[in-house]
């Protein structure tokens, strides 16, 4: 498996555990619709979360969660109304990025919860 395969992985890994210790269930991970990949959907109450994860081993290219485009908000937005439809869920739904930044001075995560409404 590639480094970069790697890292994001265990990135994935590193925000599903810290989601399951802040009380959110984790329905679906690496969930595909049409060309979407959804890295993690939870519930915490009453709402789903759709959780995209970026890890970086490095700051030098950018914050990991400068590196959601435009063009996979859509992807998400559409695969999640499908998400919610198909499984008949009445619940408000939040977008959030885990940023993660992985080297050997450590793991930096941070929840940016409704992000792709602060960009």
């Amino acid at each position: 498996m590639a480094q970069h395969n790697q890292l994001g992985k265990e990135g994935e890994q590193l925000a599903t555990d810290f989601l399951i210790k802040k009380g959110y269930a984790i329905l679906e991970r690496n969930w595909y619709y049409q060309k979407a990949e959804v890295d993690i959907i939870a519930q915490i109450k009453n709402t789903l979360a759709v959780i995209e994860v970026k890890t970086r081993s490095t700051l030098a290219f950018g914050d990991p969660q400068d590196a959601v485009q435009s063009k996979k908000i859509k992807l998400l937005t559409k695969a999640i109304d499908y998400y919610v439809e198909a499984n008949d869920l009445d619940v408000e739904v939040r977008f959030d990025i885990i940023a993660i930044v992985k080297n050997k001075q450590g793991v930096q995560l941070e929840h940016l919860e409704d992000a792709f409404f602060h960009f």
